[in-house]
């Protein structure tokens, strides 16, 4: 298990490293752009690294390829969203794709969550 300073380095070599998806995403919800919200990416919570976060909503985004539809990572996703979900926020899910082909649908469904 991950924690404390080894956390924060792997956070911010995560933000040097972003994926294209992450990226895009992140032009959207930077510097309060998105609603006047800030969120944070990379973000350590617990012993995981959230890909991005509203501390003010209680709401994390999380990204991901194909790689987590293989049954070991499914499972440790599921476990790690247990583990968010239990400490109060509410996580959203996209595959990459779902950026490249419809970027303005991801971002209504995060509009939507906020102001539920």
């Amino acid at each position: 298990m991950l924690e404390g300073k080894d956390l924060k380095t792997i956070s911010k070599i995560l933000r040097r490293r972003s994926t294209p998806w992450e990226r895009k995403l992140w032009y959207y919800l930077r510097a309060n752009r998105f609603y006047g919200l800030k969120f944070k990416r990379q973000v350590p919570i617990g012993s995981y690294v959230v890909d991005f976060c509203c501390q003010g909503k209680r709401l994390i985004i999380e990204l991901d390829g194909g790689h987590h539809s293989q049954s070991e990572v499914k499972n440790a996703d599921k476990e790690r969203q247990l583990f968010l979900e239990n400490n109060g926020y509410k996580v959203l899910r996209f595959w990459n794709n779902d950026l490249d082909s419809n970027i303005d649908g991801v971002l209504e469904i995060i509009r939507k969550e906020i102001f539920k």
